[in-house]
């Protein structure tokens, strides 16, 4: 199983979600930024470094959000995903194919990838 992390991160009533690069497995699916936990690394870490490499920018990472386990036909992750919020920098898209920042009343207009929608429906009751 592989450990994933990655961050809600809100602006006013928005959140940010990142889509995929073409060539990747799962191309073109709209997620939450993040990346798998390294040895030796915290989640909270993981997600820190994950978030400077990808979006340039530095996170402070509050509570766990909810936690999934998603088994995909060429792996199984074990996802937290965090609140977090941008302490510094502008987002870029560094590794991402596009980024956007939504409403939850606007999720159903992306096509997430599939270990997200627990959180997803999660998020539709809550806010």
């Amino acid at each position: 199983m592989v450990e994933v992390v990655a961050a809600l991160i809100w602006d006013k009533d928005k959140f940010m979600i990142c889509q995929r690069p073409a060539h990747k497995a799962r191309g073109l699916l709209w997620e939450f930024v993040g990346g798998k936990v390294e040895p030796g690394e915290t989640k909270q870490q993981a997600l820190i470094r994950e978030c400077q490499e990808e979006l340039a920018v530095t996170l402070d990472v509050g509570d766990v959000f909810m936690e999934v386990t998603h088994e995909y036909p060429d792996l199984t992750v074990h996802l937290t995903l965090f609140h977090a919020t941008i302490r510094e920098g502008v987002p870029q898209k560094l590794e991402h194919n596009d980024i956007q920042w939504i409403t939850v009343g606007e999720i159903d207009r992306y096509a997430f990838c599939p270990a997200d929608e627990t959180i997803l429906e999660k998020l539709r009751r809550e806010y």
